[in-house]
């Protein structure tokens, strides 16, 4: 399934929150992709910019509150 937003920290309402399509680092990048590396017991969040390169951008692992919304089509 895909990931459509993930919220890091313990009390959702303070969390920062990471939706895919969202505006990053000064207008300059965008969220492309989010993804769980089961092999590291992480979540990656990777961006792309205006020249369609995409890049590792963070990594949180399993030691950190996450809360994962999946893209649910009807």
């Amino acid at each position: 399934m895909d990931i459509r937003k993930i919220s890091v920290g313990s009390d959702y309402k303070g969390a920062m929150h990471y939706i895919v399509g969202q505006r990053v680092l000064g207008d300059t990048n965008y969220i492309h992709l989010i993804r769980v590396d089961s092999s590291k017991s992480s979540v990656k969040i990777y961006i792309i910019n205006n020249k369609q390169e995409v890049v590792l951008w963070k990594e949180f692992n399993e030691s950190i509150p996450i809360s994962i919304e999946y893209n649910i089509d009807f």
